[in-house]
């Protein structure tokens, strides 16, 4: 029969990609987790890792297997939680990381107001454009734009319908004027920022059915996305951010959305946790605090040409 431990050495190998840190995690010895994934490996009659001297990455069966055995934990931990927890009764840390921008702006309000509402609960925020892993990093949740490409998250949809969206301050075009077409963004002043010490300076569309990337350059680079938005906002170029991040600036007329009938690229927002914390009744909670007001604004993309100024 499989043993529940077992199963968790398993999973928490794969996350931290070597038995000695599963183990260190676990207060247990490098051998007992070889022998517990030996075990499993036995009753499932599958290797599930390649092993070497250096390296520990999973069989293409390991592969198959993990997102089950994830399963697995998260039903296991989310019948202990019910039996402790309510609805009613949301409470606990709660350790979150944010990108700045929306972070910053539009999503702490709404933290804020249901800290309010669940006064049992002790949230440490994180605010920052770097990546942070939920599985290693000290954190429960995180919140995320793009496409995911790890399947072993819990990915809960905040805003899927979200798209990043070229805009300018009036000031700005009225220096340098409006462009009209994508050809002629490369030979504006770009707004850049990185993100895990990567530039993001490849803005991609989608034109004619198809993937077009335009290179930019900027003489303005910066590690925190909040400050291109507000550079922007001060003139100095032109920004490519999601519009969650920058619909209120349009709306108050700071900013002007650019070239409105160009397709931008898609920039789904998600709530990421690991599997053992997705039935979590607080996660559950914020997720629904955090969803309803995100889709009304991203709802607002099918409009965008009302927010355009006259040339």
């Amino acid at each position: 029969m499989i043993r529940l431990e077992d199963v968790t050495l398993f999973v928490r190998s794969a996350a931290l990609g070597s038995f000695s840190n599963a183990a260190r995690e676990a207060g247990l010895l490098p051998g007992q987790v070889s022998a517990a994934v030996h075990r499993l490996e036995r009753d499932l009659d599958k290797r599930l890792f390649v092993r070497s001297t250096r390296s520990l990455r999973l069989t293409s069966e390991g592969e198959k297997y993990l997102p089950f055995a994830q399963e697995m934990l998260a039903v296991v931990q989310a019948g202990a939680e019910s039996l402790h927890s309510s609805e009613d009764d949301i409470q606990g840390e709660l350790r979150m990381a944010v990108p700045s921008d929306i972070g910053r702006n539009v999503l702490l309000p709404l933290i804020t107001r249901f800290c309010e509402q669940h006064p049992k609960i002790s949230l440490r925020l994180s605010l920052s454009d770097q990546i942070s892993d939920v599985f290693r990093d000290p954190v429960d949740i995180a919140i995320r734009y793009g496409v995911l490409d790890n399947s072993s998250y819990v990915a809960l949809p905040l805003a899927e319908d979200n798209r990043r969206v070229l805009a300018a301050s009036p000031a700005y075009l009225a220096r340098h004027g409006r462009p009209q077409t994508l050809d002629d963004i490369v030979n504006h002043h770009c707004l850049l920022f990185t993100m895990n010490s990567h530039v993001y300076d490849k803005w991609s569309f989608v034109q004619d059915g198809m993937r077009r990337q335009l290179i930019v350059k900027s003489r303005m680079l910066c590690d925190d996305a909040d400050v291109a938005r507000r550079w922007a906002i001060d003139g100095m170029g032109i920004v490519y951010k999601s519009w969650i991040d920058i619909s209120e600036d349009v709306q108050a007329g700071r900013l002007e959305v650019l070239i409105p009938q160009q397709p931008g690229e898609a920039a789904p927002l998600n709530l990421i946790c690991p599997h053992r914390k997705q039935f979590s009744p607080a996660i559950r909670q914020l997720h629904g605090a955090l969803r309803e007001p995100l889709r009304a604004i991203t709802a607002q993309l099918s409009t965008l040409s009302v927010f355009r100024s006259p040339r």
